[in-house]
């Protein structure tokens, strides 16, 4: 091990790099890390801490570091952050110094920081039931072409349990759909760059055949955007649009107000787990890495194992 002469705030940008290249994580996780390692190195400038160097670093600091997040406020909700948002930029941390020792630069052990306890409320997910996801998909009006893009993504959400960026990257070609097709199974990159099969339901078929049905257009993007002019530049809805869209449906239906796109990934996973399917098979659904993510599920429910997503997923007509 090496002592490093360059500041630790100084190290970010090789630190993305590395999660780029040898990590294999995506621009959206690389910008989320910025930004988690950014609050760290507000806290070292307004400290006096910004020359701070790798092997300077102490527990008395990270201690120090933790009181400032768990007196630092929401900008939205006007709250304290929750446990689980301070351990989002605790573990930011920990990987930077994990870099350090993939490095050999000198530096505190990552295993030095320790995460705050959830409180149980925090842990607990959010999901709509099954009366409340019929009322958000039967929400749009199916009468307008906006409308039935909006009714072919909440029903693509629930049928397939994508995250919103996967939903956001899906391309037409990937949606090949013929008159008589009544399955689909497409591969999705996920997080970490992981591929995984993804399945659709006769269901969530029905409403995209009846979508693409409606596009002319030459846009490479399975949903678009109908506002603004034609331009050349591509209508990719955003994530941000499609949360707008969960959102403005979900007032619409009367269902809860927390609800937005992760919500209906939650609510498909607790369905298929109440229809008895293993958080083993759930995990491959969701394209967790590891079964300790998929395991917030389990204090939802705990039936005995059933078959697939095809068989037990509700909402078939």
């Amino acid at each position: 091990m090496k002592k490093d002469t360059t500041p630790i705030i100084e190290h970010t940008n090789d630190f993305l790099e590395y999660l780029d290249i040898e990590r294999g994580l995506s621009n959206k996780s690389q910008e989320t890390y910025s930004r988690f390692l950014a609050k760290f190195s507000s806290w070292l400038s307004a400290n006096n801490l910004e020359n701070l160097l790798p092997h300077e670093l102490t527990e008395e600091q990270i201690r120090k570091y933790r009181i400032f997040l768990s007196q630092t406020f929401n900008k939205n909700t006007k709250e304290p952050l929750k446990r689980s948002t301070q351990n989002y930029y605790l573990i930011a941390l920990r990987n930077l110094l994990n870099y350090f020792t993939d490095r050999d630069i000198l530096s505190l052990p990552s295993e030095k920081i320790k995460l705050a306890k959830s409180k149980i409320n925090e842990r607990a997910i959010k999901f709509l039931t099954l009366d409340q996801i019929k009322k958000l998909l039967e929400a749009p009006k199916t009468s307008t072409a906006t409308g039935l893009r909006d009714r072919a993504i909440l029903e693509t959400f629930f049928s397939t349990g994508l995250r919103v960026a996967e939903l956001v990257s899906l391309n037409k070609e990937q949606i090949k759909i013929t008159p008589e097709l009544k399955d689909l199974e497409i591969v999705v990159i996920g997080k970490g760059n992981r591929s995984r099969p993804v399945y659709f339901s006769e269901r969530a078929i029905k409403w995209l055949r009846k979508y693409l049905e409606t596009r002319k257009d030459k846009e490479k993007a399975l949903f678009i955007s109908y506002k603004g002019p034609t331009t050349t530049r591509e209508k990719r809805l955003s994530s941000r649009s499609m949360e707008s869209i969960v959102k403005k449906y979900a007032i619409l239906a009367g269902i809860p107000t927390f609800t937005t796109c992760h919500t209906i990934r939650h609510s498909f996973a607790t369905d298929l787990l109440s229809q008895g399917v293993d958080l083993r098979t759930i995990q491959e659904f969701l394209g967790h890495k590891n079964i300790s993510t998929t395991q917030i599920y389990a204090s939802v429910t705990s039936k005995k194992l059933r078959e697939t997503h095809k068989k037990f997923h509700s909402l078939r007509e």
